[in-house]
């Protein structure tokens, strides 16, 4: 699994480091779920008990790697949601801040939907985007992701943009 500057594989218990740093920087977490860095130990509870089980029929977070550093640097992949009562598939990235702003997100993004597409046989992928990241929609958008509603995840308010193979 690859694009011109990046590759992705499943996450490995030796990425758990990288994995926690994401976590550990407010900047990237400051619109994931309610915004708050997580210890180390809240980490790796979610890498142990969401993050590697979560890795179904093609799914899940892949781990990004910038191929000429050969360094992870974010993570991205299709994985599985429940959205008001309604099972949906979402296509999610994160970035080490280092990487913001050089088009690697939207890159990961536009591999994921192809391969959602191809691999996946899905018809329908959405992005969950909080209001304010506005570099999260400008990505949706670059995906052709329109804006279909608002609404509540976990009890946070995010938008809900969605793309179907009608669009």
């Amino acid at each position: 699994m690859k694009t011109e500057r990046l590759c992705f594989r499943p996450y490995e218990n030796d990425d758990f480091p990288f994995f926690a740093s994401l976590w550990g920087d407010p900047e990237v977490v400051q619109y994931i779920g309610k915004g708050t860095t997580r210890s180390t130990e809240e980490a790796l509870k979610s890498f142990q008990e969401w993050l590697l089980p979560g890795y179904r029929d093609g799914r899940g977070l892949y781990l990004m790697i910038h191929k000429e550093s050969e360094k992870p640097i974010g993570h991205a992949g299709v994985i599985q949601q429940v959205v008001d009562g309604r099972k949906e598939f979402e296509i999610g990235f994160w970035l080490s801040k280092e990487y913001w702003g050089k088009g690697y997100a939207t890159e990961a993004a536009v591999f994921f939907k192809n391969y959602a597409i191809e691999e996946l046989h899905l018809t329908r992928l959405i992005c969950l985007i909080q209001q304010e990241n506005e570099r999260s929609v400008n990505v949706a958008r670059k995906l052709g992701m329109r804006l279909e509603k608002d609404t509540s995840f976990n009890t946070i308010p995010v938008q809900v943009y969605g793309w179907t193979i009608d669009n």
